[in-house]
């Protein structure tokens, strides 16, 4: 499908009924996760008087009627795309539908959508200021599996946002515009997360410029100290509220934000008129804290404030695309929501049950997943590809169950999606996190990923079936015809016949297709 499902069974929450769903989402407590169907986050501002305006998620439809579709998948081997819903009215999301509709190839993200009936539905941001990875300067989608997590027991994904990966609506209906009042939550993973700008849920310029002081009010999530921020290292919620990333009323450190700690944290900003707060909490358990609230920074330019009413996710206002996080669902008010509202919701969110799920299957080309990678060629059907231990260099080595511990954690490697396409593959080393697979005057490495677009492209290789028809075949993302191979028991990327001696087409097939193993560690 390509559009969105018609909203189903949905209706206004009337004004005579809101005193008593406000009562009934305060009551609402972590330990029953069975309730969060009984309403949802957006039933509870319906009832405070300030409704959402967007709300989206790919874990849980966010009214209590609610059925129409989450999120949008499309698959990388023939393009087709399926709309994924809950699995029932208010209920959470059906991830055994997107697990049959991407076996055995993978899939991205292609729209969140915006279950209040407005169309506020993001979809892959487009070219801004600053220009994204993919095609036409736009940025990268979210691979659909990379984000496992489970609700009350049911199996559903997250948005991962790898650096490069941006969602946006430039053309939106009712998200506050000027000094009008706003409330915004997220439900973030707390552990994923780095200084780049800037991993944002919110309101920004329907230009994808940066136009100025005020132009902006987001939620920030993560530990740049560029612009502000809290006690502790980090990582912080913040507010982005352009050319600012601010932890309270001043420019840069403010005492009362704290350094987040929860695997699962609700991040929450609100603004109006010379007015504005961040608050958060465990989006397990418990309540939220108010970080700030009081009048706007003392700092010229954002009071009054002249916000332009876009959307965006995992990016800036200018599409600065540094950045990285996890998002699970989030929503936005018309309106400055009490903070009895945000409670309620609070409970609501706790209600839900979120909880970490496993990773991919070991053995497997699922992006979270761990694998060791075993030569196929007849010579070498002992080897592993792995790091050496004396310098940077991925070599072929023999391994057994006798194997020192350190050799078989240097074969060992967890799956990531790409770093420059995220339909494709990236390789992180299992004992040295933070340093991927990659090569380099086309023989391979294990470097650190230092952010910028030639590491990515040099560590992205997508999968193909194996050239020699055994196992898979690993082809470098920005040298189409060139491939994982091992020769001479050393890595490289290599063509089926060249100048270099490791393009030899001796074997060529058979050394550039590999068996995915059960992980050495």
């Amino acid at each position: 499908m390509t559009g969105p499902w018609p909203r189903k069974g949905w209706r206004e929450v009337r004004a005579a009924c809101s005193a008593a769903v406000l009562a009934a989402g305060l009551l609402m407590t972590a330990t029953s996760p069975s309730q969060a169907v009984a309403q949802g986050p957006c039933d509870i501002y319906a009832a405070g008087a300030t409704p959402c305006v967007a709300a989206h998620s790919t874990t849980r439809a966010l009214y209590a009627d609610y059925n129409g579709p989450l999120y949008q998948v499309r698959r990388a081997s023939d393009n087709a795309v399926k709309g994924i819903g809950p699995l029932g009215a208010g209920g959470y999301a059906d991830a055994a539908a997107q697990d049959a509709f991407c076996a055995g190839t993978s899939c991205v993200i292609t729209t969140l959508y915006d279950q209040t009936g407005k169309g506020n539905h993001l979809t892959q941001a487009p070219r801004g200021h600053f220009p994204g990875p993919a095609a036409g300067g736009n940025d990268n989608l979210a691979n659909a599996v990379e984000a496992p997590v489970t609700l009350a027991g049911h199996k559903a994904y997250g948005v991962y946002v790898a650096p490069g990966t941006g969602y946006r609506n430039n053309h939106t209906t009712g998200i506050a515009t000027g000094d009008q009042p706003e409330g915004m939550y997220a439900v973030l993973d707390g552990t994923h997360y780095n200084s780049g700008c800037c991993f944002d849920y919110g309101n920004a310029e329907t230009t994808g410029n940066d136009d100025g002081n005020g132009t902006m009010e987001a939620i920030y999530f993560g530990d740049n100290k560029g612009w502000g921020y809290g006690t502790g290292t980090g990582p912080w919620v913040m507010a982005d509220l352009e050319n600012g990333l601010f932890s309270g009323v001043n420019r840069g450190y403010n005492a009362n934000d704290p350094s987040v700690a929860n695997r699962f944290q609700t991040a929450i900003v609100k603004g109006g008129p010379n007015q504005w707060a961040i608050r958060g909490g465990n989006a397990q358990a418990g309540s939220l804290s108010t970080y700030y609230s009081g009048v706007r920074p003392n700092v010229p330019g954002y009071n009054p404030m002249r916000k332009q009413g876009a959307i965006i996710l995992g990016i800036g206002g200018d599409n600065s695309n540094g950045s990285a996080g996890t998002f699970y669902e989030g929503v936005m008010t018309s309106g400055y929501p009490s903070d009895a509202t945000e409670n309620a919701v609070q409970a609501n969110i706790a209600a839900a049950g979120y909880s970490s799920a496993p990773t991919g299957t070991p053995g497997s080309l699922t992006p979270g997943s761990r694998i060791s990678l075993r030569a196929t060629t007849s010579c070498c059907t002992t080897g592993y590809l792995r790091h050496d231990d004396t310098d940077a260099q991925v070599v072929l080595s023999t391994l057994d169950s006798a194997s020192p511990a350190a050799a078989k954690s240097a074969a060992t490697w967890t799956v990531r999606a790409g770093l420059s396409d995220t339909s494709c593959l990236s390789f992180e080393s299992a004992d040295a996190p933070g340093r991927f697979l990659r090569h380099r005057n086309f023989q391979l490495y294990l470097n650190a990923d230092d952010g910028g677009g030639t590491f990515a492209q040099d560590a992205t290789f997508c999968p193909t079936p194996g050239n020699s028809g055994q196992g898979s075949s690993f082809r470098s993302v920005n040298y189409p015809a060139k491939y994982l191979r091992h020769y001479a028991y050393t890595g490289y990327i290599a063509s089926d016949g060249g100048s270099n001696s490791w393009d030899s087409a001796t074997s060529w097939a058979a050394d550039t297709s590999w068996l995915v193993r059960q992980p050495w560690s």
